[in-house]
């Protein structure tokens, strides 16, 4: 039985955070929200309470039941988990002056408990607290400190619990790594054998299991997941799948036929669908961002349930969902406030009366990337950068016309090889360019111009939650602005977006 760590959230923006990290450490994980403590049974090996945004002080704050869990396996809690311990054992946890935010240092070390084994003293911590734990309960013992902060961390013997006041999940904290392998390795016991390679082995073993000789059809994007659980899907079931690539006439310049060709070589059962046509007819005249999604995400539905429908007897339908989506599905303060819809094959499983099979919903995308090479499908499809479902639509501000979208396919396709053949793609999580609704004066052949102006944007993130613009050479930006402005009739100006997320979006739709 595979073992794995349990991580409580309490609405920490560090969580995700938290379960990456035990990841690293080839041990399994999986995060629930603190009023859902699943049953233990033998494979939980321990469980970890993350931070919180509340105080442990506040009347609305997060209260768990840990009655299952306390004495029967290791608890680990981190800033607010270790506060809420101590208060609910009897200790005193007050706002103060010796509150900490920031970088600070280990000062006192216990390095006989095994959570702090091989850290040194004077080790480097990120704290973000704005309470303290002032006075521990009995039975509590202090195994940690810094200037500031007199109980850094604590040590419950008979309960095998324990509680650091900092985040060990940050890269700032420059140990932290080490103090989760001591939890989870040393005092969890969990063993390190989760990896990609176990990780194909148990899933195509589990999807022949679920799915037997059924048939399945699965929406390809020519994106990461959608590839991956492609391949996954193939391997258990063979040609019982049949993959659904739909041309919505938004993607970037020649993608269709490119990623139709790189499925080709993959022994995929792929059929390609153009409706182009159709997309950019419901779209005419259509210029708010939420609209056109919904638009987009209907018409993408009418045109797969008809392809769907030809092939014979298909009773799965196979989503790319991964990690990430299944936690923010259930989140710690309900669903979270929309900021935009996303596209997905929502209402694709109810309309077509199928049942849904998800071969990644346990996996980071970092991870997805992992079990693709793994697979051994080709670097070409596992480097992409993330695009988004509704394409271009929701980069070009405004109406949609065929004329806009060919402009803007010019635009990102001299942006996007740009990257390449300057050695800059990788370093680039995603990149695009938005086409304004404006125009701007300009000066061409000694003629006065009145065009149009785009933007150019790249980011540099691990899972598209926060981003920061990457700071692309001025040489290389020179060189691209005037490519586009000579070789793309109707532009005359080109800017760009030196935003990060938050406050802003990566697309601007």
């Amino acid at each position: 039985m595979q073992n794995k760590i349990i991580i409580l959230d309490f609405g920490s923006q560090y969580t995700q955070l938290i379960a990456r990290r035990v990841r690293e450490l080839n041990v399994y994980c999986e995060i629930h929200p603190f009023y859902h403590v699943p049953e233990l049974d033998e494979s939980v090996k321990g469980v970890v309470l993350s931070g919180s945004p509340s105080s442990v002080r506040d009347e609305k704050a997060p209260v768990p039941d840990l009655s299952k869990i306390e004495g029967q396996v290791p608890v680990l809690g981190i800033c607010y988990g270790a506060q809420h311990m101590a208060l609910a054992a009897g200790g005193a946890v007050e706002a103060s002056d010796s509150r900490e935010y920031g970088r600070a240092n280990l000062e006192f070390i216990n390095r006989e408990n095994p959570l702090f084994s091989e850290i040194e003293i004077g080790s480097q911590v990120w704290m973000s607290h704005g309470d303290t734990i002032m006075n521990l309960p009995q039975g509590f013992e202090i195994i940690a400190s810094t200037r500031d902060v007199k109980v850094a961390g604590y040590h419950v013997p008979e309960k095998q619990a324990y509680g650091i006041q900092f985040h060990p999940e940050v890269y700032h904290s420059i140990q932290g790594l080490q103090i989760l392998r001591n939890f989870v390795v040393d005092i969890c016991g969990c063993v390190q054998d989760w990896s990609p390679a176990s990780f194909v082995e148990d899933s195509v073993s589990q999807l022949k299991e679920q799915l037997g000789s059924d048939k399945v059809v699965l929406g390809l994007s020519g994106g990461v997941d959608s590839s991956v659980a492609a391949i996954l899907l193939h391997k258990a079931v063979g040609s019982n799948l049949t993959c659904i690539f739909v041309d919505n006439g938004l993607l970037r310049k020649n993608e269709f036929a490119l990623v139709l060709e790189s499925y080709k070589h993959m022994g995929l059962n792929v059929i390609g669908v153009d409706a182009r046509d159709r997309f950019l007819d419901e779209l005419a005249g259509v210029s708010d961002p939420e609209t056109k999604r919904k638009i987009i995400g209907r018409v993408f539905i009418e045109v797969f349930d008809e392809e769907a429908h030809k092939i014979q007897n298909v009773k799965w339908l196979a989503q790319g969902t991964i990690y990430p989506d299944v936690i923010e599905s259930v989140s710690v303060n309900g669903p979270s406030v929309t900021i935009k819809s996303h596209h997905n094959v929502g209402g694709l499983p109810e309309k077509m009366n199928l049942k849904v099979v998800e071969p990644l919903k346990l996996l980071f995308k970092d991870e997805v990337r992992r079990v693709g090479k793994e697979l051994q499908i080709s670097p070409t499809i596992l480097g992409r950068h993330p695009f988004p479902g509704p394409g271009l639509a929701i980069r070009i501000l405004g109406d949609i016309t065929a004329e806009k979208v060919s402009l803007l396919q010019e635009v990102d396709h001299i942006f996007i090889e740009g990257l390449k053949s300057n050695g800059l793609y990788d370093q680039v999580w995603q990149a695009g360019a938005m086409l304004l609704p404006i125009q701007s004066v300009g000066v061409m052949g000694d003629e006065r111009t009145y065009e149009r102006v785009v933007a150019l944007r790249a980011v540099q993130s691990t899972d598209g939650m926060t981003a920061d613009w990457v700071h692309l050479p001025y040489e290389f930006l020179s060189r691209i602005s005037n490519e586009i402005i000579n070789k793309v009739r109707g532009v005359n100006r080109v800017v760009y977006d030196i935003s990060s997320k938050p406050p802003a979006t990566i697309e601007w739709e």
